[in-house]
């Protein structure tokens, strides 16, 4: 695939908020300093979609980008940053579990995983929750370029044994926004959808 436009449409506070469309829509999650701003703004070939931010937690609306005319680029807040209050977190998250399962027209849920760390309880959470619900998704293993290729290979096969203790072994991807890996693959899965 091939990303010929990429236009902003709008940013949404929650559910209520979020835009009518008829363009199937891919979501983006996190936690907080996974590296997501990058990976979005290296998907969409180099445009500036997102604002990358070295203070974690910088996105806190769902905001949603066409892409091609085609499809949707939903862009969601990161979960788990440590320096906001317990309301704003309680907040994030039931903004985000009424979208992921409340907005009818998603197609999948791109799981972001830091891969130069060992599995986070906050990402099994979430992604033990993501499997009650009926909204596909897959993992997306970032900043691949950060360590060795051993030990990223290690700290991945770590996540998925996690998963593989509760029967689910969800489609997975390695990416690096520095380098591009993995574009190609995750675009190839917007694509796939679209055709099915």
């Amino acid at each position: 695939m091939h990303i010929k436009s990429a236009t902003f449409l709008t940013s949404a506070p929650d559910l209520a908020s979020c835009p009518e469309s008829r363009l199937r829509e891919f979501a983006f999650i996190g936690r907080s300093n996974v590296g997501k701003s990058s990976l979005l703004n290296m998907l969409a070939g180099g445009r500036e979609l997102a604002r990358v931010s070295a203070t974690p937690g910088h996105t806190q609306l769902i905001n949603f980008f066409t892409m091609n005319n085609a499809w949707t680029l939903v862009d969601l807040p990161g979960y788990g940053y440590a320096k906001s209050s317990k309301s704003e977190r309680e907040r994030f998250q039931h903004m985000i579990a009424t979208f992921l399962s409340g907005r009818e027209n998603i197609a999948c849920v791109f799981v972001l995983i830091d891969s130069m760390i060992p599995p986070q309880k906050i990402d099994l959470e979430f992604v033990e929750w993501l499997m009650g619900t009926a909204v596909p998704f897959v993992l997306v293993f970032t900043k691949s370029d950060r360590k060795k290729p051993a030990q990223v290979q290690v700290n991945i096969e770590l996540f998925q044994s996690k998963l593989a203790e509760w029967g689910t072994q969800p489609r997975a991807f390695i990416s690096s926004a520095k380098t591009g890996a993995g574009r190609q693959q995750l675009l190839a899965v917007v694509q796939e959808s679209l055709a099915g």
